[in-house]
Formats: structure tokens, sequence, C-alpha cells
């Protein structure tokens, strides 16, 4: 690739780096199963991580509050915060949402509003403060046993839904994690895949929470 291209990239990276982190930490993750981390103890779960890392680093901070199920949608997702009548007073709001309406058949048109609509609720609920918000890539299960046979195919589709995810936060001014090419040395360093075959292992989520990281402004 052109080192000007490069450069260029770099650069733009950089200028979307916006997040901020405020004392106390009070973090609300959003999403799924990537979210509540399936098939890894809790402390081991990215929000979880996350937390643990800052507090290393002398900033304090409660528990995350983590609202995630594995399957759900971004409906289901909808649904959740609804129930939970949460109030706008996080300092730090995560969204990662979408592999399941890939995975369950739903359309990439249908999913944009309805990620939109999430990504304008997590703001809200960060008090309106866009740079305390953040919202991660979908991770491709293409690079796992189970998604091994389908792997270019189902790559594509976590592609699709992406570029219409960071499209989003970036129309919103949201800061994008993107974590999708960790994923992608699944086949490679299979220790990055959790035991049943399909989900991040603990590993992964810790590169995850160093990206994350990366793009807090100091």
């Amino acid at each position: 690739m052109n080192k000007f291209i490069v450069i260029l990239m770099m650069i733009s990276q950089q200028s979307m780096a916006q997040l901020q982190i405020v004392e106390p930490v009070k973090f609300l993750a959003l999403g799924d199963s990537y979210t509540i981390g399936e098939s890894v103890s809790p402390n081991e779960r990215w929000p979880v991580q996350l937390l643990e890392t800052l507090h290393k680093e002398g900033i304090d901070g409660t528990a995350p509050r983590i609202i995630a199920t594995t399957g759900w949608r971004t409906d289901d997702l909808k649904r959740a915060i609804t129930e939970a009548h949460l109030k706008p007073e996080y300092t730090l709001v995560s969204l990662l949402i979408g592999v399941n309406n890939y995975y369950q058949g739903k359309s990439a048109e249908s999913y944009a509003p309805e990620f939109e609509e999430l990504l304008h609720t997590a703001i809200q609920l960060a008090g309106g403060i866009k740079s305390h918000v953040f919202v991660v890539s979908i991770p491709d299960y293409g690079y796992t046993p189970f998604g091994k046979e389908k792997q270019a195919f189902i790559s594509q589709g976590i592609d699709d839904f992406n570029a219409i995810n960071k499209s989003i936060a970036e129309k919103l001014g949201i800061t994008y994690i993107f974590i999708t090419d960790i994923s992608r040395r699944g086949f490679t360093e299979p220790d990055l895949v959790a035991t049943d075959g399909l989900h991040p292992s603990g590993k992964m989520y810790s590169e995850w929470v160093e990206q994350i990281l990366a793009a807090v402004r100091r």
C-alpha cells in the first residue's frame, strides 16, 4: 500500500479518537453475547477488563452495568433498555450489536435505522455527551471453528453490517472502535477463540480493551 495512503489512514483514525474517560467512571455496556462474554468467566468480559485496567491506572469507577444477552438483535436490546428504566447518568456508554441480526437473516437495510436509534439512546444515557460514547465493531465469527466452512460468506456479511454501524457512528460523531481485524486472527491464533469454538476468549477481549484505550483522548 502507498505510504502516503497509510499516513492519511492513520490521521483519519486519530481524528476519530475523541473518547473521553472521566472520574468516577460509571460504565453502561449495551450489546449481545460479545458484551456479556458468552463462554468466558465474568472477570474476562471486556467491560469488566476495561474497568479493571482503568482502576490499575488510578482511575476510579464502579462495576460496569451490562445490558446484554446472547442471541439479542437490535430490537431485543431496545426492548431491554426500555424495560430497565435507565437514567441518563452514565459517564461511559458502549454499543456493540448486530451479529444476530445478520445470523438470523435480518437485512442490513432493516439493521441501519434500528442501530441508529440505539446509538441515539446511548448518547442520551450518557447525558448527551458524545465523547462519552463509543461503538465497537462486530467481530467476525467466520474465523472460528463454528464458522470456518462458510468463512468467506460470513466475513462479507460482517463487513456489510460493520459498514453500516461505522457510517452511523461517524455521522453522529461517535468514536468507532474497530476490533474485527483482531477476530480475524482466529485461525492462526486459536487461543483467541473461547472453548465453545465460536465466541472470543478472554485473551481476545484483552486486546479489545487495548484498542479501546488507544482511542481515549489523554
